[in-house]
């Protein structure tokens, strides 16, 4: 009887144990993905992109180096290392090749690496070095498209080219399309799905640009409501454009009509962590942008971070 009683005592200790447990995982608050990631100081970040799972990837201007991290646990390490002459720019994720695209900046040049391993797949010279700046890429289904600040044209990179001996093409920009000589001009570039259209903004002009990806042609997209001044990297989520305005600490949300020519400006999302953002990246409901902080003193001492908005 002794043993019988013992042995239930220990049964119903182990069933509220279990009971405890359970309760307590039930209770535990769910863990939010961090408002803000940290990289590392003076790291002088630019362009970010997210792949596959949680996984994002940030780019260094001055180095080339790239960065890989976890937006769950905010977690980064290095995929690329820093090598002289390197620069990265904006960045864009392909999940059909699993290759990381990369603008070069003033070095001319675009590249093309393993998102996985982080080893080069493919150095493609554009431009000559210091003659222009290859800001930022998109990725369509058969090309990667590259635009030039301070050049009136956008370079494509057919996808079945990628490799040691990758071509591409220089696409003139005309129609509609107005260049400001000695200016800032195409920056933020995005696709249609399919791939039949681009979006470029033209940060000189506050600008925003429906482009024939095949010819070149630019329409103006007659915008109400503000302009987009200061404008830098974009994301085109259907029918809605966002648009980072760098100087001004502020993401545009433009709604499109359905052939891309009309915009209106109807909201504005901001945080108080922003610092001179310019690229954007998208996961659920959630923006996640990159601080490049110009104009900040001493960039070895400067801290760097990526910030975490709702996405309107």
């Amino acid at each position: 009887m002794l043993i019988a009683q013992t042995a239930s005592r220990r049964s119903l200790v182990v069933f509220l144990l279990i009971a405890l447990s359970t309760a307590l995982v039930a209770a535990a608050p769910f863990q939010a993905f961090p408002e803000t990631i940290a990289l590392p100081d003076g790291f002088q970040p630019e362009g970010i992109a997210v792949g596959t799972g949680h996984t994002f990837y940030v780019g260094s201007i001055p180095t080339g180096e790239i960065l890989t991290g976890d937006l769950r646990t905010g977690e980064v390490t290095t995929l690329v290392p820093a090598e002289a002459g390197r620069s990265s720019i904006g960045l864009k994720y392909d999940e059909s090749t699993g290759l990381l695209f990369v603008a070069g900046g003033m070095t001319g040049k675009a590249y093309v690496y393993d998102a996985e391993s982080g080893d080069l797949v493919a150095e493609i010279q554009l431009a000559a070095p210091n003659s222009t700046f290859i800001n930022d890429v998109v990725v369509t289904r058969e090309a990667a498209y590259f635009t030039s600040s301070f050049e009136q044209v956008i370079y494509r990179v057919p996808l079945a080219d990628i490799g040691p001996s990758a071509t591409f093409e220089v696409i003139e920009l005309g129609g509609e399309y107005q260049f400001m000589a000695g200016e800032f001009n195409a920056n933020g570039i995005a696709a249609t799905p399919n791939g039949k259209w681009l979006i470029i903004v033209n940060s000189a002009e506050g600008a925003l640009y429906r482009v024939d990806p095949t010819t070149g042609f630019a329409t103006r997209i007659a915008l109400s409501g503000g302009s987009v001044q200061f404008g830098d990297g974009i994301l085109l989520q259907g029918k809605t454009l966002y648009v980072v305005q760098n100087r001004l600490n502020q993401i545009a949300v433009v709604e499109l009509n359905s052939d891309l020519t009309v915009g209106s400006i109807v909201d504005t999302v901001t945080s108080e962590f922003f610092d001179v953002p310019t690229t954007i990246a998208q996961f659920g409901n959630s923006l996640y942008a990159v601080n490049a902080r110009f104009g900040s003193p001493p960039p070895v001492n400067t801290p760097d971070d990526v910030v975490r908005v709702p996405r309107n």
